[in-house]
């Protein structure tokens, strides 16, 4: 009770600490834009960690013996109010782009409460398919967010802002580390667990209230030049594959990131043998911070340059996700074995030797069993521990090289809980910049359709949190390996950054000077002139 206490009051610290970060920009000037931006990243907070909920909520039902589901089913419930929100932020950034952020915002808020008390009638697979379908909506809140921030905003300042926005990332931390606590006062510690329908009746009522709210202090406003376009018009920008390659860098850092924010609940509770809620607080060590940071991506992208920014994220990417693709092992191998030097007959074994004629073979004693708790210390590297058991007995007649002590050889690896977790939490902090500083671009190239472009890049992003959950888990169930999952993230970052840095070396051939009157130490840059990936 103590620790969960102790939790507890700190993670509700660090909330209202970020909150009141956001909400003293709200009001530190007079101007209406600050007050924009402290409601968006307020609702996106909140949508955030509605669009979470079934991470936990599907976890808790399978643990508790409510849906007997397989690991694949429970990657596709975990994935589908992902893909609801990814597959309509396209549409949903073009309605914003349209008619402004605000009436679009309320619409979202309002159909994701009611969708939420669908859900708690839902007692199935398929009814949770569906309902997961409906609340998922709560994820275009990103594309609606994005589109009604830039309009306020100059442009050499949309890095920081979006950042700031983009902190709403953190509602996932909320539902990681809350939406256990609740399920267990709920359900008095599993004892009526059938009451799990009331988290997302209370996650319903905190959408509608939220939107009152919202209502009441938000002025709507559209982008410069969107009243008079076509549907094609508004499409157009979707033609050039700079905005795909965008949407592939998002699909790594923002859909990994809304992949992991569900994924690991059940990671932790399988691989660590942790419980619901103290699995719910390792992943919210990702969350909250990966959330967190992206204010720092943004201002990092305004500072430095989205393209050396995005190189520092793809680089430190691919090196953690390598770094713990090791699984937890304990296994047993052949080893190193003796063979005969020559013929005899065996007159003698026994554990540490083996004589043969007039012959004696020394063996490798087996080492003392260690007990669990002595395993289970701070290891930091695998061990390898081998030994030798005799293949033969007295009498035996053996021939040269023939077999007389086969080796063995066990191989311990505890993935250290406390180094994974900081491991995992560095490669959190690299994709919250990179989610900043992927929508860096965006006003710079696409200023009058940032809503249908960033709706599209937010739809792969968004795909990669709808897709990867369902890959980790028919990985997870074709090998029995639960790390499959950060070797899949690895192999994406490294074609990401492979991609990034063969378009900058085509940038810097095509920018090589041809002439006399060319400065030959001028360094080639994008159109906006700020580093940004071209």
């Amino acid at each position: 009770m103590l620790e969960n206490a102790a939790w507890s009051w700190a993670m509700t610290g660090v909330i209202d600490a970020l909150l009141r970060r956001v909400k003293n920009l709200a009001v530190s000037t007079r101007s209406p834009a600050n007050r924009i931006l402290f409601m968006n990243t307020l609702a996106f907070t909140v949508c955030f960690a509605v669009w979470m909920m079934n991470g936990v909520l599907v976890t808790f039902m399978v643990d508790n013996g409510l849906l007997t589901l397989d690991k694949a089913q429970i990657g596709w419930l975990i994935g589908i109010p992902v893909l609801t929100g990814a597959i309509l932020r396209l549409p949903v950034g073009i309605m914003a782009d349209k008619y402004g952020g605000k009436p679009v915002y309320i619409g979202v808020m309002l159909i994701t409460a009611a969708a939420c008390f669908l859900l708690s009638f839902m007692q199935s697979f398929a009814g949770l398919f569906v309902a997961g379908l409906a609340f998922g909506l709560a994820g275009t809140s990103f594309a609606v967010g994005i589109a009604y921030t830039s309009v306020w905003f100059p442009k050499e300042r949309q890095g920081t802002v979006l950042g700031i926005f983009g902190v709403g990332n953190a509602g996932a931390a909320i539902t990681a580390f809350g939406a256990p606590l609740l399920l267990r006062n709920l359900t008095d510690n599993g004892a009526n667990p059938e009451n799990w329908k009331y988290l997302p009746m209370i996650y319903g009522l905190a959408l509608i209230v939220m939107t009152v709210l919202f209502a009441l202090f938000t002025t709507n406003k559209k982008p410069e030049g969107a009243a008079g376009k076509t549907l094609k018009q508004r499409l157009e920008p979707l033609k050039d594959i700079r905005v795909w390659r965008f949407g592939y860098y998002y699909f790594l850092v923002f859909g990994g990131f809304v992949a992991l924010s569900q994924w690991l609940v059940p990671y932790y509770l399988n691989v660590y043998t942790m419980s619901l809620a103290t699995a719910g607080m390792m992943a919210s060590i990702f969350i909250l911070p990966s959330g967190a940071i992206r204010a720092l991506g943004g201002w990092c992208a305004d500072r430095f340059g989205a393209r050396a920014t995005m190189y520092w994220v793809l680089s430190a990417c691919v090196v953690f996700f390598l770094l713990i693709v090791a699984p937890r092992m304990d296994i047993s191998s052949p080893g190193e074995g003796i063979l005969a030097a020559q013929p005899g007959t065996v007159t003698a074994v026994t554990d540490t030797s083996v004589t043969i004629g007039d012959k004696t073979y020394e063996l490798e004693p087996k080492p003392a069993e260690e007990t669990g708790v002595e395993k289970e210390g701070a290891l930091v590297f695998p061990t390898f521990e081998s030994w030798q058991e005799p293949a033969v007995s007295v009498g035996d007649q053996v021939t040269k090289k023939q077999l007389i002590a086969k080796g063995l050889t066990h191989v311990y690896f505890q993935a250290n809980v406390w180094i994974f977790t900081v491991l995992l939490l560095f490669a959190g902090i690299a994709m919250g910049v990179g989610s900043a500083a992927v929508y860096r671009h965006i006003p710079d190239y696409f200023p009058r359709d940032v809503g249908v472009v960033g709706g599209l890049v937010g739809v792969l992003g968004g795909l990669g949190g709808f897709v990867c959950p369902i890959i980790f888990g028919y990985m997870l169930k074709g090998t029995g390996v639960w790390t499959t999952c950060w070797l899949f993230l690895a192999l994406i970052s490294i074609v990401a950054f492979v991609w990034m840095h063969t378009v900058i070396l085509k940038i810097s051939r095509d920018a090589r000077p041809t002439g006399p009157m060319d400065d030959p130490s001028r360094t080639p840059t994008e159109p906006n002139g700020n580093g940004a990936t071209n």
